[in-house]
């Protein structure tokens, strides 16, 4: 039986090093080797979509791989895609690192400089692995198989933008048509999902950030059952706590809630750092959000440019949604677009607080009325991202009282 490895390798001799092993093994068919860990991520996930057959059975990651460090990358690897058997190649080959490999899923490790036969047995091993778990996968259609739920974040140009309003009505959408939906506060200082759906709750996502394993009995202790169907994981009430929030610990998390929900939407608030760097860093979908002032658009490109800058996403990965839009503005969508160098979403929110205020003030954002043009915008918007299903008819499953109207709109968008 062939073998396909794939090598993950960011240093160029260590990657021809590897690469001329591999071409020795038997029955190996050895990938052309990814330079980081958003490259392997990205290329498991298609390979995954198509199905699950035509992930490589072998993925090698080299100790000095970045921007996600080796460990944190073999464990999402092992969440994402459980069918792929996961090798650490390291220098450090003490018994220390071996337990942490093991801990976050990997199936072997290989000790630097590399030598023949231990790279055939840890590969062998690996390989053989995942055959029988593929094989285990195949008998049984309800064990999950593929890259798991789709991660939306949305990010504000600066405070006051919407982003809490974006992120709760796209999580609205998704839910009201059928979808299961996982709504997460990353404003760790100062959300405020928990005040727009009048939710008081005593646990938050601080409560999962020193949890090794999330499993999902404990994630669901820490997730809010809304009236809506929407899981909230909520940021903490007191906002010093959110610094125990790191960037390890959202990345379990993403990756325990991208495989328990369909959708799953992270505010991140407007303020960087490293725990929602790395929920955008994951995401399949990158929101920003701007309103079309010379002020928030000069954010906007600055926010787009410190993330290019540490390689968390790139400008042309990122979709910029312009709040608070009138025709007679002087700042356009593609003028957005042209300063941002990002791609501007087709679908404008208008400013129409009015329609807002009231359910602002109550927090009872849910109960926002389908004719409302700023709702009609944002499902319209959630219908372009992708994450509601347009074949049903919503009403049959999830279905928000007074939906029809907005549903409608986003079916046409």
């Amino acid at each position: 039986m062939t073998t396909r490895i794939l090598p993950v390798v960011g240093d160029a001799d260590a990657a021809r090093s590897i690469a001329t092993l591999l071409s020795q093994l038997p029955e190996a068919e050895p990938a052309g080797p990814v330079g980081d860990s958003t490259s392997l991520i990205d290329t498991l996930a298609r390979l995954a979509a198509e199905s699950v057959d035509e992930l490589p059975e072998v993925v090698l990651v080299h100790e000095r791989i970045g921007p996600v460090p080796a460990l944190e990358l073999i464990r999402e690897v092992a969440l994402r895609f459980p069918a792929v058997g996961v090798v650490l190649v390291t220098a450090d080959a003490s018994p220390g690192l071996y337990s942490a490999a093991m801990d976050s899923g990997a199936r072997g490790l290989v000790g630097l400089p590399l030598s023949y036969e231990e790279l055939a047995q840890r590969v062998q091993a690996a390989a053989a692995w995942s055959v029988g778990v593929r094989r285990h996968l195949g008998s049984g259609g309800d064990v999950f198989t593929g890259p798991g739920g789709t991660v939306v974040t949305v990010s504000g140009a600066k405070g006051g933008v919407g982003t809490t309003l974006t992120a709760v009505q796209l999580a609205l959408a998704a839910r009201a048509s059928g979808m299961t939906v996982a709504l997460a506060d990353l404003d760790l200082q100062s959300g405020d999902v928990a005040s727009y759906l009048d939710v008081q709750f005593r646990r938050s996502i601080v409560d999962l950030a020193g949890i090794q394993d999330i499993s999902p009995r404990v994630l669901q202790d820490a997730v809010y059952a809304h009236e809506t169907g929407i899981g909230l994981l909520l940021a903490p009430g007191e906002g010093e706590r959110g610094e125990e929030v790191t960037d390890r610990s959202v990345r379990q998390i993403v990756s325990a809630l991208r495989n328990r929900y369909e959708v799953v939407v992270v505010d991140c608030g407007s303020y960087m750092n490293g725990a929602n760097a790395a929920a955008i860093e994951m995401a399949d979908t990158t929101l920003l959000v701007t309103t079309p002032d010379v002020v928030a658009v000069r954010a906007a490109k600055r926010m787009v440019r410190l993330w290019d800058r540490l390689q968390i996403r790139k400008a042309e990965e990122t979709v910029t949604v312009v709040n608070r839009y009138m025709r007679n503005t002087e700042i356009q969508p593609p003028l957005v677009e042209r300063i941002t160098s990002t791609r501007v979403s087709r679908v404008v929110i208008p400013a129409n607080f009015k329609e807002l205020q009231a359910l602002v003030d109550a927090g009872r954002m849910q109960d926002l009325e389908a004719k409302s043009t700023v709702k009609q915008a944002l499902w319209g918007l959630a219908g372009e991202l992708g994450i509601v299903k347009t074949n049903e008819a919503p009403q049959k499953q999830g279905k928000l009282r007074s939906d029809r109207g907005a549903l409608g709109i986003r079916r046409r968008s």
